[in-house]
């Protein structure tokens, strides 16, 4: 599970110190091994700054490397990756995880080559993001999940909680801005201007309290007062502005769109809505508006118009301003969206590690719902991010990098020391021993350092850097040649990088790689050999799932009782996926519908034969549900999460599902037969003078369901 990252700081950028290295260089002189090394750190406060400088980064970078840290992984146990996980429920459950769980901070890492010095350029930047409301009066209420153990880790890193949400960039996602426009736009285009401003409903402003009677016609005298001063051709301004101003500042003269009127202030919301009414009933030649003030809420105006078609302008001028400003909250909500549409316009190559969860993350929260198949998912992502790299992918594809890497050790981290010794650790010598280093010189705001303080790994800006370090010193080891890709244009095109690009570790745990290109999943290739023999082995359609069984049940006396029940070797492996439910794969497909139609006889009869019966050690009175592994699909496919899969198989509805008796009465009758062959042996048993013993009951049984399960 990725860690979160731990904040300390405002500061534009953070102080990092580490063990001492030399492979990093500035423009004017090498840094010593006292040199330290600074990171963007990038929250509201510097954001728009930060963004207009990532725009000329990302133009001129050669590729881009991201990570993100979020808040959780899995919202439930049995949502964790299986091996019994098909690439269609394995992208479910990323889907379940990107939707429920929060992005915290988001590293953005652009890499240049200057074909001068021989080295890249790298700008690491920390974006800390919070998905806050931003819009007022919308909706848009965030909520997400957090696993206990991300916050156990962020407490334990010193992380600070009040930063992220009080400084965190919020963002609109591009769905949920094109539904803020729709929602101003269908407000906006009614004809009717009184309903944009209230004032159908404040004309008719009932008034059953005394008081509100009494500050009803203070307020008609007040206005009325004001009117008629202004239209007095005697009244010079300063008699007019003594008029319509008290000694508290309640009324203050203003002009507004060159109209005089007067401007209210310090009324509660009941009063105005009595000022409303008072105007709207009284005053034809007066206008009760609300237009944006200097403070964040709106300033109420009482406004003199010389006609109804100077009223109807002013209300139209008044009407087009608001709509302008509520468009431009929407655009200033959009924050942090505007990195990742930078990164999508710009087409560059992205680099992750591990990334499926970090890209379904950018769609889910920055482009809009994620699409309920895998294949509808890629294609989308194609239009958005043509081109993308898992370093986990290349790394494990390479023998020399597999052997590097002891053949199964391709964390982040892990793999950042190996490949990339002479920045991690300041050795200067790699371990790839046939090619050089490739140096990577680091720029922040005009400053470059060379020390990584380890802490910091799991940092996002840092984790992209890492990235893509790994990717720089991969594509130099495959003999890629950078400065030929400079003055080329584009690195993502070279024939030595095509086996590797837009292919992402579906599922890590199954070894599924999907094809960002075409959609296809296919198991990896090169995973390891265990890995391999063992998800070839699974076969989908002999696997069922069965759940509700009583808890103190274990994987082996689930198998012993079904082999009991169909014979030596019915059942090639039982895998939990909680306490609550199992996996069950047969070792022939045709044994799935024998074991549900046995399951759904033995469910039916009540009588005593019944628990004689091998399965019914299994089976749980109604509580016991069976099903193919199709519903195993329907049931990932819900947003509910219960923490076990039995609640939530009752929650979304699913009891079980018996495949049909292979489709003909004749085989019911057959079955019916059988069940009744079973009950009179049983009967005989029970009755005979000698009785049996458990041995003998257990073998007569076993005989007898052996001809049930034959058929």
């Amino acid at each position: 599970m990725k860690k979160l990252c731990m904040w300390k700081s405002l500061s534009t950028t953070r102080h990092l110190s580490h063990a001492p290295t030399t492979i990093f260089t500035t423009r004017r002189r090498t840094l010593s091994s006292s040199s330290s090394f600074d990171i963007k750190n990038v929250t509201k406060s510097n954001f728009e700054s930060a963004l207009k400088d990532l725009r000329g980064l990302l133009r001129d970078a050669d590729f881009v490397a991201v990570d993100l840290e979020m808040t959780g992984v899995t919202s439930a146990p049995w949502r964790e990756s299986f091996d019994y996980d098909r690439y269609d429920i394995s992208y479910l459950k990323v889907k379940d995880s990107a939707e429920k769980f929060a992005v915290v901070q988001f590293g953005v890492c652009p890499f240049r080559w200057d074909p001068h010095k021989q080295s890249f350029i790298a700008h690491p930047h920390n974006f800390y993001i919070f998905p806050r409301q931003e819009i007022p009066g919308s909706n848009q209420s965030r909520e997400f999940l957090c696993q206990t153990t991300s916050l156990d880790f962020l407490a334990k890193y010193q992380f600070d909680f009040n930063l992220c949400i009080r400084e965190g960039i919020s963002y609109l996602s591009r769905s949920q801005e094109k539904e803020a426009l729709e929602r101003i736009s269908s407000i906006y285009m009614d004809e009717s201007s009184d309903s944009v401003f209230g004032l159908s409903e404040d004309a008719d402003f009932p008034l059953v309290r005394m008081a509100d009677v009494l500050f009803a016609e203070r307020m008609k005298n007040t206005i009325r007062e004001w009117r008629d001063s202004l239209l007095s051709k005697g009244s010079s301004s300063s008699e007019i502005k003594q008029i319509s101003t008290d000694p508290s500042q309640r009324f203050q003269m203003v002009f507004f769109k060159t109209r005089p009127g007067i401007a209210l202030s310090d009324f509660t919301s009941r009063q105005l809505r009595v000022i409303k009414a008072v105007t709207k009933k009284h005053f034809k030649d007066l206008a009760y508006i609300r237009v944006a003030g200097e403070s964040t809420s709106p300033q109420q105006l009482i406004v003199y118009t010389d006609s109804n078609d100077d009223r109807d302008l002013l209300m139209k001028e008044v009407k087009d301003g608001l709509r302008k400003e509520a468009e431009m909250k929407v655009e200033s909500a959009v924050g942090f969206r505007h990195v990742i549409d930078l990164l999508s316009s710009e087409q560059k190559l992205i680099i992750g590690h591990n990334c499926f969860l970090d890209v379904a993350h950018m769609y889910s929260k920055f482009i809009g719902p994620l699409p309920s198949t895998a294949e509808d998912y890629v294609s989308s992502l194609q239009k958005l991010f043509p081109t993308i790299v898992d370093t986990k992918i290349l790394l494990n594809a390479n023998g020399v990098f597999r052997q590097t890497l002891n053949k199964s050790n391709t964390s982040l981290s892990r793999a950042f020391v190996s490949i990339c010794p002479h920045i991690a650790l300041g050795i200067k010598t790699s371990s790839l021993a046939d090619r050089p280093c490739v140096e990577v010189e680091v720029q922040v705001d005009e400053k470059r350092s060379s020390n990584w303080n380890s802490g910091a790994k799991h940092e996002a800006g840092y984790d992209a850097f890492m990235t893509g370090c790994i990717f720089a010193q991969a594509c130099n080891h495959l003999g890629i040649d950078f400065t030929l890709h400079v003055l080329g244009g584009d690195l993502a095109k070279d024939t030595k990088l095509q086996n590797y690009i837009n292919r992402l570790y579906l599922s890590w745990v199954s070894g599924n790689v999907i094809d960002l290109s075409s959609g296809k999943c296919t198991p990896d290739s090169s995973a390891s050999s265990n890995l391999k023999s063992r998800y070839q082995d699974i076969s989908f359609p002999s696997i069922i799932l069965l759940w509700g069984f009583p808890s103190k049940l274990k994987a082996r006396e689930i198998k012993a009782c079904i082999t009991q029940a169909f014979g030596p070797n019915p059942v090639s492996s039982v895998y939990h996926l909680d306490e609550s439910a199992v996996f069950i794969q047969f070792s022939k497909p045709e044994l799935v519908s024998k074991f549900l139609e046995m399951k759904e006889t033995l469910s039916r009869n009540s009588d005593p034969i019944s628990v004689l019966h091998p399965l019914s050690n299994i089976l749980n009175g109604e509580h016991t549900h069976a099903a193919t592994y199709d519903v195993y699909k329907q049931i990932c496919s819900s947003s509910i999460s219960k923490k076990l899969f039995a609640d939530q198989a009752e929650a979304i509805g699913i009891k079980h599902k018996t495949v049909s008796s292979r489709g003909d009465r004749g085989k019911k009758g057959n079955q019916e037969t059988e069940v009744r062959m079973f009950n009179e042996k049983a009967d005989d048993l029970i009755s005979s003078p000698y009785g049996c013993s458990g041995t003998d009951r257990s073998m007569e049984s076993f005989y007898l369901d052996e001809v049930l399960a034959s058929k």
